[in-house]
């Protein structure tokens, strides 16, 4: 055989595929087995091997089946599976290609209920200490179910019946099929956002588990934990159990009961008012008769017979503290007044009017005083003046030019002697009545020893 005889691994592989291909009880085949060594891969698709107690299968569910799928998939799970057989030519190796899965022995619905219903628990959406109270009395009440079914009608008519005190809030409400879970949700987060309801009743009447499936979607459970209102889940019948019912505040059994654990009954809050009054008016007979009779013994007892010797010494005391006060008052006030008095004089001694009036007085006193030092001098000055006055008269030349002397001017200078003249000089003769000017002719020089 030469080389061109023998096949590649490539050409056999697609020859094994063309035949898997042709033969139609491959193309959809039904079988049973173990799940194991499964994966779910980040796109969606799901691997894993399918066996039994001697031979195995390697299979492959794509995303756009995996998708449908009401449970998740687990290890040692045995299932139901309808597919197709076919070659991976990448390794060679034949697989089968799931398109529908089914649990064996139980459905797929309740393989997905109790799956979400074990996660749900180990979160904590079930426990009790998350569960919120039922208001007693609630003024307006939520209810978040169909319009067109028998339950919308039960639960109004139950309220109205029961408590018509209540006001009814309806929240037109889609509770099966493909869009009901996200409509339920979406009314939860409504009526918490108008925050009108005290109490919100969810639910719908019977039917399947189909039917009913919308109450055990996870959103729809994670809506009623995350509700500020108190939620009682009302879905199907007392057998049908959801997810709802689980995370629910209360769960009522059907729609007519959720009204009835939503709202009293007034004729039996009329008859329990009636009780209670019945037990109060007892009560308050008893207890006005016995504070009656204590009435009696207090008034007839001997402080209260003679009142006026219990606050007697209280009086007494009363009159001498006043007493005490008064004097006390008038001495505080006397020693006040004194004080007052004191600061009044030394406020006065230091008042600006005060010193303005004694340095007023300083300086007319002062004044005074230089006033008559001043005429003192002034007298003084005026004798010595005098004095001095007689003395210049006395020695005034116009005096004794009176008496017939005259002065000698030479030059407007006066001529003191003889020897400041020369002949042919004129020289100026001042009388006391006049001047003349004359000559000099002749001038004579006085010796020692002559006379005048």
């Amino acid at each position: 055989m030469t080389s061109n005889s023998y096949l590649s691994v490539k050409a056999l592989t697609k020859y094994i595929k063309r035949k898997f291909d042709a033969d139609p009880h491959l193309r959809d085949v039904y079988v049973t087995g173990e799940l194991s060594n499964v994966k779910v891969h980040s796109s969606g698709h799901i691997y894993f091997t399918l066996k039994d107690d001697s031979s195995r299968i390697n299979a492959t569910m794509f995303r756009s089946q995996a998708s449908k799928l009401s449970f998740k998939p687990e290890e040692g799970m045995k299932v139901f599976i309808r597919g197709d057989v076919n070659v991976y030519e990448a390794s060679g190796a034949y697989q089968l290609y799931a398109q529908t899965m089914e649990p064996d022995g139980i459905g797929g619905l309740f393989v997905a209920f109790n799956q979400l219903k074990e996660r749900l628990q180990n979160e904590g959406l079930f426990n009790p200490n998350f569960k919120q109270p039922i208001p007693q009395f609630p003024k307006t009440i939520g209810v978040l179910t169909a319009t067109t079914g028998a339950a919308i009608r039960d639960i109004c008519t139950t309220i109205n019946r029961r408590y018509p005190q209540a006001e009814i809030l309806i929240y037109p409400t889609l509770v099966q099929g493909a869009g009901a879970a996200p409509n339920i949700t979406e009314n939860i987060y409504l009526a918490n956002r108008h925050g009108f309801c005290d109490v919100l009743i969810v639910g719908r009447g019977g039917g399947s588990i189909e039917d009913l499936w919308a109450f055990n979607e996870e959103i729809v459970a994670r809506a009623i934990f995350e509700s500020r209102i108190p939620v009682i889940s009302a879905v199907g019948h007392e057998t049908d159990t959801t997810i709802a019912d689980f995370v629910a505040d209360l769960r009522a059994p059907t729609p007519t009961a959720a009204a009835e654990l939503a709202v009293p009954n007034q004729q039996q809050l009329y008859q329990q008012i009636l009780h209670y009054q019945s037990i109060l008016h007892q009560m308050m007979t008893s207890k006005l008769n016995f504070e009656r009779n204590r009435l009696t013994k207090l008034q007839n007892s001997y402080p209260l017979a003679t009142p006026e010797r219990l606050y007697r010494p209280f009086i007494e005391r009363l009159i001498q503290v006043d007493l005490s006060l008064q004097n006390a008052t008038k001495l505080y006030m006397m020693n006040e007044k004194s004080k007052l008095q004191t600061i009044d004089s030394k406020m006065k001694l230091y008042s600006p009017v005060h010193q303005l009036i004694a340095a007023k007085q300083q300086l007319e006193h002062r004044t005074q005083t230089l006033t008559n030092r001043m005429q003192q001098q002034l007298a003084q000055n005026k004798v010595a003046f005098t004095n001095q006055l007689r003395m210049l008269e006395a020695l005034n030349p116009l005096a004794l030019m009176s008496k017939g002397f005259s002065v000698a001017y030479k030059e407007e200078n006066v001529v003191k002697s003889v020897h400041e003249l020369e002949k042919g000089d004129v020289i100026q003769v001042t009388f006391q009545d006049g001047y003349a000017e004359a000559k000099i002719e002749k001038k004579h020089v006085q010796k020692e020893g002559e006379a005048k």
